[in-house]
C-alpha cells in the first residue's frame, strides 16, 4: 500500500510517499523562507500562491524519483488543519481533485496528530503509552499517547506557542526571518552569567505554560542596556535557557504524574540542540526512556502526512466524496 501525503499549512510545501512494506520512499520538501524573509514574516496569500506553483512539480519529483506513477498510489492524504486557510485549501482541493480523478481514497490529516506521529518513521520507537511535548510555533502541548488516535491533552500553553515566543523576541532583537533559528543561532554567543530570566508558571502545581511574559522582560532587558551584539547575543541565551528549562520542568512533572516512563518530542521547536539535550539529561536523571526524530521530521513535512495518512487509512478514517473541508483551528 502507498500512500502520497500533501503537506501545506503555512510556509512549506511538502510531499512524501510511504509505502506500508518499504516505508517512506520520497520525502520532497520546499521551503519559502527567501519568499517571506523581505517582509520579516509568513504573508498568507503568498504562501497560498507559492504552494498552487509548486505542489504539482513537486508531486511529479516525488513520483519520479520512487520510480512511480499516480496510478500506483492506493491513497492521498492531505493537511486539512491546523493552519493557514487559504494554504490548506491548495493541498486539499489538490488532493481531493486527484483522488476523484483516480478514483482513490482521500484522508484529510490533522496536522498535530501528524507531528505527534512523526517519531515512527525513525528506527528507534516507543511503545504505548508515553508523553509527548508537541512544541512548535503555534502549539505547545503536553500529550499522553495512549496508543494511535487515543490522545489526552495533559497541558497547553494558556497564550504564547514556544514557537511563537522565539519568533516575537527575534524581532524585538532586530534578527532576520525566522526569528527562532537566528535566535538559537545568537544565544551561542550569549554570556550565560549576565541575566537570568524567569520560568513561567513553574512556582506552582499544573501543567500548563506561559510564555507572552518572558517576550515583554526580554523587552525591557533590551531597553534597560546598551543594545550592542552582545548584550542581544547575552538576551538570547537567557531566554531560550528560560524557555527550555520552562518545558523540560513541565515535562518531568507531566511524566511524573501520568507515571509514564516514555518521552517522545514534536513540532519545529523539538529540532533545538539544547532542548534536547536538557531532556536527555531529565530523563537519564529520572532513568527514562527518550525518543528524539530526525529535525527533519520536526519542521513541517509531506512524511509526516503520509504516515498519518497510512495509519488513518488502516484505521478507515477515509473519505471519497467531493466535499472539502478545512479547519485552521483543529484541536488533536
Amino acid at each position: 500500500m502507498r500512500i502520497l501525503g500533501i503537506e501545506t499549512s503555512c510556509d512549506e510545501t511538502g510531499v512524501a510517499i510511504y509505502d506500508s512494506e518499504k516505508g517512506l520512499i520520497a520525502d520532497i520538501l520546499y521551503s519559502q523562507i527567501a519568499t517571506h524573509a523581505k517582509f520579516g514574516g509568513v504573508v498568507p496569500e503568498l504562501a497560498s500562491r507559492d504552494h498552487i506553483k509548486k505542489l504539482s512539480p513537486l508531486i511529479h519529483e516525488a513520483l519520479d524519483f520512487a520510480k512511480l506513477t499516480l496510478r500506483d498510489i492506493d491513497a492521498i492524504a492531505y493537511t486539512a488543519g491546523p493552519g493557514l486557510i487559504g494554504a490548506l485549501l491548495v493541498g486539499a482541493a489538490l488532493g481531493a481533485s486527484l483522488g476523484f480523478a483516480l478514483n482513490i481514497p482521500t484522508i484529510p490529516i490533522n496536522h498535530l496528530e501528524a507531528h505527534l506521529l512523526a517519531i515512527f518513521l525513525e528506527t528507534k520507537q516507543p511503545t504505548f503509552p508515553f508523553l509527548t511535548l508537541l512544541v512548535s510555533g503555534g502549539n505547545t502541548q503536553l500529550v499522553q499517547v495512549e496508543k494511535i488516535g487515543s490522545y489526552k491533552l495533559l497541558g497547553e500553553t494558556l497564550d504564547d506557542a514556544a514557537g511563537e515566543a522565539f519568533d516575537k523576541v527575534a524581532k524585538i532583537l532586530g534578527l532576520p526571518y525566522p526569528g527562532g533559528v537566528a535566535l538559537t543561532k545568537l544565544a551561542i554567543h550569549g554570556n550565560p552569567k549576565r541575566f537570568r530570566f524567569p520560568r513561567p508558571m513553574t512556582n506552582r502545581s499544573g501543567l500548563e505554560f506561559s510564555f507572552s511574559g518572558l517576550k515583554t522582560f526580554a523587552a525591557n532587558t533590551l531597553h534597560a542596556n546598551c543594545a550592542d551584539e552582545q548584550t542581544k547575543a547575552d538576551i538570547a541565551y537567557a531566554f531560550q535557557d528560560a524557555i527550555t528549562d520552562t518545558l523540560v520542568i513541565k515535562c518531568k512533572r507531566a511524566m511524573q504524574f501520568a507515571n509514564l516512563s516514555q518521552l517522545t518530542i514534536a513540532g519545529g521547536v523539538s529540532a533545538n540542540q539544547e532542548l534536547r539535550r536538557k531532556l536527555q539529561k531529565m530523563a537519564d536523571q529520572e532513568g527514562w526512556q527518550t525518543y528524539f526524530p530526525n529535525p527533519k521530521f520536526c519542521t513541517d513535512n509531506g512524511a509526516m502526512i503520509a504516515y498519518a495518512g497510512y495509519q488513518n487509512f488502516i484505521s478507515d478514517k477515509i473519505r471519497t466524496n467531493l466535499e472539502i473541508n478545512v479547519f485552521p483551528r483543529w484541536p488533536m
